[in-house]
């Protein structure tokens, strides 16, 4: 069984005339080990199913299954789900009167009940994993886009969750420093991370990904290897999608 089944996830918001559909009747898999890319235009709802997967945002229907436990149901423990699925945001997330050591910690004591030593070894082991224990005391205002980023990828991590979440891991960050998280997510998933990650970033989508998840107007559009979506898919308007992506790298 897939880690992650999401069948027929729909999320509308508003109702009558106004009713905008982010997410229309959507089916995703996601199996241990695998790099899901999720990609298509700006609001075409892949924010949305990362939000509804891990119930950020409520889905109006549909159902997602994780790790074989139905998790869209009104008794499930959200809290406990959050645990288990890693969420990297685009805007990093991190608190700003905290250090990157002691934003690492803070689930881990709040949420794990880890003792301050346990969470303190735990938070430090994930920053040397990141190349980041040289800035643990810094706070996110002393940090460069990169270093927020692999801080939070850091304390994802640290919570030991089943899968990663990213949502535009290199969107907000110059094309240097855009290369290296590629490069830290690369390493991720040699290292057998299971990862579903929204992006525009093509060269991410093309050289790590296993699969590619096209979506537009809320549907799935086209999903399968990387090269042939981005490069002879059958399909003009995904053709015209990633020749204009590819030109804006």
């Amino acid at each position: 069984m897939a880690l992650i089944q999401a069948s027929d996830l729909t999320k509308i918001y508003g109702k009558g005339d106004t009713a905008l559909v982010a997410l229309d009747h959507v089916f995703l898999e996601v199996e241990a080990g695998e790099f899901v890319a999720v990609m298509g235009p700006s609001g075409c709802g892949k924010s949305t199913l990362l939000r509804c997967i891990n119930r950020l945002t409520e889905p109006t229907s549909g159902q997602v299954i994780f790790r074989g436990e139905e998790v869209t149901r009104p008794e499930t423990d959200v809290r406990a789900l959050r645990q288990r699925i890693g969420f990297v945001f685009q805007n990093f997330a991190l608190y700003r009167h905290l250090s990157a050591l002691d934003n690492i910690k803070l689930g881990l004591r709040k949420l794990r009940g880890l003792a301050d030593g346990e969470a303190t070894a735990r938070a430090k082991h994930e920053l040397r994993r990141m190349n980041m224990e040289d800035h643990e005391k810094k706070f996110p205002g002393q940090l460069s886009g990169g270093q927020k980023q692999r801080v939070a990828i850091a304390r994802a991590l640290a919570m030991d969750p089943a899968v990663l979440f990213f949502d535009e891991p290199t969107s907000a960050l110059d094309p240097r420093m855009a290369r290296e998280v590629v490069a830290l997510i690369n390493q991720l998933y040699l290292d057998n991370v299971t990862m579903l990650c929204v992006t525009h970033d093509v060269f991410l989508a093309r050289h790590i990904s296993d699969r590619v998840l096209f979506l537009d107007h809320g549907q799935v559009r086209a999903e399968g290897d990387a090269d042939h979506l981005l490069d002879d898919h059958d399909d003009p308007h995904i053709r015209a999608f990633f020749g204009r992506e590819t030109q804006n790298p």
